[in-house]
């Protein structure tokens, strides 16, 4: 099972920051400061910003901010060390809590507003929590659980665009977004539990 979704630019704009990468490494930054910084910061912004319908502005600075995941990954392959263990443990870590944070924000103004899109946001946190937390559990058996019809990525990128249009006043956009995301998260769930279902039985 292959994801929805691919980012066909990742190869032009990693070549396109590599620049940077170098001058972070320089100037003495890490790659889990990287991480650690636009974890925080995307945190931040969708705890202000959604909760008080400021949507626009809000998608627009955590598209921005998420791009610590291209920085950090690029300056841990320059790195004289390179990656490590602790690295992506933190790493996995703060794409949970920015994840989370994210759909927090939006469930916290939507609780505001009396809205019935409480319910499948909350489904779609719980859910995407999980479709990590199976393949982790998975893991630490020794089993293989990648794939899922909307992995991290992709649920990132429906949640951002279903807000961020939301922001532009385009009708109905939240509302298939946010049933969109807590569906395709359930089956991903589902799915990763079968391949540990298969795997557990072969």
């Amino acid at each position: 099972m292959g994801t929805m979704l691919r980012i066909p630019f990742k190869a032009p704009v990693t070549k396109l920051i590599t620049p940077a990468c170098r001058f972070a490494l320089k100037i003495g930054l890490t790659p889990n400061m990287v991480t650690a910084i636009g974890s925080f910061l995307v945190v931040v912004t969708a705890i202000s910003a959604f909760p008080n319908g400021h949507f626009l502005w809000g998608t627009l600075a955590i598209s921005l901010f998420s791009l610590s995941d291209l920085f950090d990954g690029t300056m841990a392959r320059l790195s004289k060390d390179g990656g490590s263990t602790w690295g992506s443990l933190l790493d996995s870590t703060c794409d949970r809590i920015a994840d989370s944070a994210i759909l927090i924000g939006l469930l916290i103004y939507l609780n505001r507003q009396m809205d019935r899109l409480f319910i499948p946001t909350l489904i779609a946190i719980i859910s995407g929590l999980l479709v990590s937390y199976v393949k982790a559990r998975a893991e630490s058996l020794d089993i293989a659980c990648e794939g899922g019809i909307a992995e991290r990525t992709e649920r990132l990128i429906i949640v951002l665009i279903a807000i961020g249009f939301h922001g532009l006043g385009v009708p109905y956009i939240l509302t298939i977004g946010i049933w969109l995301l807590a569906v395709l998260s359930v089956i991903t769930v589902l799915q990763r539990l079968y391949i540990v279902y298969q795997a557990t039985n072969d």
